[in-house]
């Protein structure tokens, strides 16, 4: 032991006498910037007439100014995404809110979650029949309680108690959701997925959701939908899902979803996209790439997201002939999609 004794000190010395490595840089956040989508799905021009392209334009701008306004005002993330989250639940054009579907028992049954990336906080709601914004239930969750998901009649309690907006079911009647429904119940096979929406011909698409970056630098993402037309009674897909349908981490991305939720649940789609970007050389683009347009369809789903990083990198990326979606980084410069192209 004596013989190895100087050699150990010598070693401690060389050691301690190194200078300490240096952290990674850490990049400035990006400019303030807003993306959304409005549902995926099998979306093709000879099935959309001129005025419907129009005023699906409409409403992704109108929700794209709503969520920038607040901004570029120095509002927070979060805040953004509640406000042109709000906008697609209120258009009859969404399956959200006022354009809800209807379920097995001719109901709308409405989930949505947010999450806040500079802390990890969470919010959803799911299977609510009265909340007027069920977005606006999810933040409540987050923010005024200890939990992170309520259900149906409590979550509508609890909604109540924070004093938001609450409708009679009857509100969210649409008469195209309706018949969709009608001629669903009639086929009662996915083989008639054709038949029940004109413009997404597909009963599983439809979700809204936003993600918003901050001047302070922070993420957030927020998912919202009336799930899937005939679902059987209790359905919950992957909106209301924190790490399915919805995450966000400063330390990586904010994602929110629409697809098949079945299978978004499955693969926890947002948080395996947050993790490519946190823990491999991954960009945002291909992190999203490779569970959308590999894991996903793989698997036998289908569907997209929207994807914002901390630098105001942003991805829309989806595996169906279209998806409702949008951006915006600049006053009055926000750009609108539906197709593929």
């Amino acid at each position: 032991m004596r013989i190895f004794l100087p050699f150990l000190l010598l070693f401690a010395v060389i050691a301690c006498s190194e200078k300490p490595k240096k952290s990674p840089a850490v990049l400035a956040p990006g400019p303030i910037t807003l993306v959304i989508h409005g549902g995926a799905g099998t979306i093709k021009r000879e099935n959309m007439t001129p005025e419907k392209e129009k005023a699906y334009h409409a409403a992704l701008n109108q929700a794209l100014d709503s969520g920038y306004s607040v901004l570029e005002r120095g509002g927070k993330s979060l805040e953004a995404v509640i406000a042109a989250i709000k906008v697609m639940e209120n258009s009859p054009l969404f399956n959200a809110g006022k354009g809800a579907v209807f379920n097995s028992e001719g109901k709308n049954e409405l989930d949505a979650s947010i999450m806040d990336g500079s802390n990890l906080m969470a919010g959803a709601v799911a299977g609510v029949t009265t909340v007027k914004n069920p977005i606006t239930a999810a933040y409540a969750v987050m923010t005024q309680s200890e939990h992170v998901m309520m259900i149906g009649d409590g979550a509508e309690k609890f909604a109540r108690e924070q004093n938001l907006e609450t409708v009679d079911p009857s509100y969210f009647f649409d008469s195209l959701r309706y018949n969709q429904w009608i001629k669903a119940k009639e086929a009662d096979t996915d083989h008639a997925a054709h038949l029940i929406d004109p413009y997404i011909k597909d009963k599983k698409f439809g979700t809204v959701g936003a993600v918003a970056l901050d001047q302070y630098g922070n993420i957030a993402a927020g998912t919202s939908t009336g799930g899937m037309t005939n679902k059987k009674y209790g359905r919950v897909g992957d909106a209301p899902i924190i790490g399915a349908g919805t995450y966000a981490d400063n330390a990586s991305c904010g994602v929110s979803a629409t697809g098949w939720g079945e299978f978004f649940i499955r693969l926890a789609v947002a948080h395996d996209i947050s993790s490519l970007v946190k823990y491999t050389d991954l960009s945002l683009d291909q992190a999203a790439d490779s569970v959308v347009m590999k894991k996903v369809p793989k698997l036998g789903g289908d569907g997209g997201v929207i994807a914002l990083d901390r630098q105001g990198n942003i991805s829309m990326t989806f595996n169906t002939s279209g998806m409702y979606r949008g951006y915006i980084k600049k006053k009055g410069e926000g750009k609108t999609f539906i197709y593929r192209d």
